[in-house]
């Protein structure tokens, strides 16, 4: 995964990474960081993420958020985004059809990620 050099579609944003698979946040940080985003995370426990979510909201302007953390569905912190009107990407393995009723409608990106889609979710908002 690697964005454009020339482009930095991201510069001035701090993402925060909620992620489990160790490559995959690894991957997903160096992504966000070509794009010229701050990275904040990788957080890769839904405890910790959720904590952070709550209590450190200032040191992030979006989020990508893995659907599942260790066996864990990241619903509790795509809520306190939501309440906070703080913009997030879900990345999932799986469809729109796996997550529950109430998150269809979030900007997703299905694994394995494609780059510019990914930007682009974050981009906007």
């Amino acid at each position: 995964m690697t964005a454009p050099m020339q482009i930095r579609p991201l510069a001035g944003r701090r993402i925060l990474v909620i992620e489990d698979d160790y490559l995959v946040a690894q991957a997903l940080c160096g992504l966000l960081m070509e794009a010229g985003a701050t990275v904040v995370g990788p957080i890769g426990w839904l405890d910790e993420a959720l904590t952070f979510a709550r209590e450190c909201g200032e040191r992030f302007d979006s989020v990508v958020l893995d659907v599942d953390l260790h066996g864990e569905k990241s619903y509790p912190v795509a809520d306190v985004l939501r309440s906070t009107k703080t913009r997030f990407v879900f990345t999932t393995g799986y469809g729109r059809d796996a997550l529950d009723a109430a998150y269809q409608e979030c900007p997703r990106c299905e694994k394995p990620l494609d780059p510019q889609m990914l930007l682009q979710a974050l981009s906007h908002g």
